[in-house]
């Protein structure tokens, strides 16, 4: 009998530009791994679809007119937490910490090529989308100095492993360096981010970080 092939991750688009729509088209196009299952060009129509159409992951553009990318990736986050979502934007200190607060699990700049987007989209389908160490400083810097919640969940709750594997999270480190880090292996660092993200009650490792520094679960790392 032979094997049936893996069915491809499903993928929306929402930009209210045609011509950036199809060229992020082109772009997943004859990836055995992944299918465009829809396009939205507005917040709107992407709830809708998402309702209809139960995509995996969106690739979500940050400027549209009416409700902003930024916005529509809370609600749909809301709505839909087990919905990936990377938004494309441009090299802005402050949309990326707004990004990742409203529930991204990754970003895009606008200029990135082909390899950049299939290895961003193929990052955050694995569940490990690693920020790059310089940007997470700055996020969980700004985000501690933002710090608006009061702790809910005390260091207790987790494991000294997990606690050890959350710092390594938070500093932008992928599951290979941790394992290396920890000695341990990457299926083991691998179930421990999926404990934690469990205790945290977030959908992703980005989001992981996130609450982390809110509750100050963690110190962020410096630049």
């Amino acid at each position: 009998m032979v094997p049936k092939a893996p069915v491809p991750a499903r993928i929306m688009i929402v930009d209210d530009h045609a011509l950036a729509r199809e060229g992020l088209r082109a772009m997943l196009a004859h990836q055995q791994d992944l299918a465009v299952v829809a396009e939205a060009v507005d917040a709107g129509e992407a709830r809708a679809l998402c309702r209809r159409e139960f995509p995996d992951l969106i690739l979500m553009d940050v400027r549209m007119p009416g409700t902003d990318g930024l916005a529509a990736t809370a609600a749909i986050k809301q709505e839909f937490p087990a919905i990936s979502v990377i938004i494309t934007l441009y090299e802005n200190p402050d949309y990326l910490l707004q990004a990742i607060r409203a529930g991204a699990a990754g970003y895009l700049l606008k200029s990135a090529a082909t390899r950049e987007v299939l290895t961003a989209v193929r990052q955050v389908l694995r569940g490990e989308f690693p920020l790059r160490p310089g940007v997470a400083a700055h996020l969980l810097q700004s985000l501690t100095r933002e710090r608006e919640r009061q702790a809910t969940l005390s260091e207790d709750q987790l494991t000294p492993r997990e606690h050890a594997v959350l710092r390594l999270v938070a500093q932008g480190q992928t599951n290979r360096v941790i394992a290396r880090t920890l000695n341990v292996s990457v299926g083991t660092v691998k179930l421990h981010v999926s404990q934690i993200i469990a205790k945290l009650g977030v959908s992703d490792r980005t989001q992981a970080a996130v609450r982390a520094v809110e509750l100050g679960l963690v110190t962020p790392p410096s630049v």
